[in-house]
């Protein structure tokens, strides 16, 4: 069918469903912001690939950013073939046979424990990489998912001081080129300044024998409500107090509200309530609806919480409102559902449904269980023509198993 062509420039009504489709637009306006950071206090911002990986806008990301990181070695690679720029990494362990491909490709190594620090510095220090540690301050400042926190007790990610001390010889620090944290998800830069205090508290003076510090991801910077302002203040103090760079590696600040996943209802059933079968599946299209698990929003519908409780304060028929959906993906599992959603028309068959901030931890999170297609991947041009990127069929289901 014409629309499955790569290249081609349509309408966003002729596009296939299930599709993303991310707004450049939204893209420059986001880089914008992290632009101005830059300029205004010296940092360096990398693009951290996990969160958004559509290398398709690199050579538009590279005007504005200094580079990306990477979490293995082959979003390494992504970045060093389509970005091209600085090429940062860290894993919690490395395996040996990759670390010469590894060293090939990142200027930057960050490590996650002295064990690792001892086995890599002397081939990180042979290819003339900067090397770096990644270090866990103990200080939670996240509430309510303990699977995204850092530092909740028992975890693997990063090196604490008291190991820090007792394992890091004099030569390992003196091998250190910098020290990185990454601590915050989806955070304000309060939780920033928080965290800040205790790492200086605790590793300031070996702060000051480094070349860098990376303060990780998890920074909104591009939602409207952050405190940019504060943030620069703890970049700035940074470079002032120790004489470091400064890395940043958002993900989702990047993209953040730059994309859309588009679905259509196939069916509509009933079973105490009106539930629509959509062509795009939670499991499948936006697992992170189940892991974290959150409720994406939704153009042009509400929460029926509000519709038909506090939110509206007429009785639900006459609200703005009135029609309650549950809305759930087509595969065999019992908890595919996306959530439930209330809208001002009843839903047919046939209706296309646009999700909203579905740029990030979607595309690089997709799978396909049941055999469920892969949404096709659409560029919105900056003059409202989408040019398909990328499309999905049998082959890519196959080729997997």
């Amino acid at each position: 069918m014409v629309f499955e062509r790569l290249g081609v420039c349509m309408r966003r009504d002729e596009l296939r469903t299930p599709c993303f489709v991310v707004r450049e637009s939204k893209l420059r306006e986001n880089l914008e912001i992290l632009k101005e950071i830059c300029e205004g206090t010296g940092c360096r911002i990398l693009l951290a690939q996990k969160a958004f990986s559509m290398y398709r806008v690199y050579p538009l990301i590279g005007q504005y950013l200094d580079g990306v990181t990477a979490s293995g070695l082959y979003e390494a690679r992504l970045g060093n073939e389509e970005m091209g720029k600085e090429n940062h990494i860290f894993s919690p362990a490395y395996r040996e046979e990759e670390m010469p491909e590894i060293l090939g490709v990142c200027d930057h190594i960050v490590f996650n424990s002295p064990a690792q620090i001892k086995k890599y510095k002397s081939q990180v220090k042979r290819a003339g990489r900067s090397m770096g540690l990644r270090i866990n301050p103990e200080c939670s400042t996240q509430e309510g998912h303990a699977i995204y926190d850092p530092c909740a007790p028992f975890s693997r990610l990063g090196t604490t001081l008291g190991k820090f001390e007792e394992e890091m010889t004099e030569e390992d620090i003196a091998a250190l080129d910098g020290l990185h944290f990454h601590t915050l998800c989806e955070q304000d830069s309060d939780d920033l300044e928080t965290t800040l205090k205790v790492v200086e508290e605790k590793f300031g003076k070996y702060l000051r024998r480094m070349k860098w510090l990376n303060f990780g991801g998890g920074h909104h910077i591009t939602r409207p409500d952050y405190d940019r302002e504060l943030l620069k203040h703890c970049i700035r103090h940074v470079k002032e107090t120790y004489g470091v760079e400064v890395y940043l590696e958002p993900g989702e600040a990047v993209a953040l509200n730059a994309g859309e996943l588009i679905a259509e209802v196939l069916e509509i059933v009933e079973n105490g309530m009106k539930i629509a079968v959509l062509d795009a599946s939670a499991a499948c299209h936006m697992p992170d609806v189940l892991e974290m698990p959150y409720r994406p929003p939704l153009k042009d519908a509400g929460d029926p919480a509000e519709t038909n409780a506090g939110g509206c304060k007429r009785p639900a028929g006459e609200c703005g409102r009135p029609y309650v959906y549950r809305l759930a993906g087509p595969t065999c599992l019992a908890g595919d559902v996306i959530g439930d959603y209330s809208f001002a028309q009843p839903l047919s068959c046939g209706d296309r449904l646009e999700f909203r901030d579905m740029a990030i931890y979607t595309m690089v999170k997709t799978n396909t269980f049941n055999g469920m297609r892969l949404p096709d991947i659409v560029l919105e041009r900056e003059d409202g023509t989408c040019e398909v990127v990328k499309t999905f069929g049998y082959e890519d289901f196959k080729a997997r198993l």
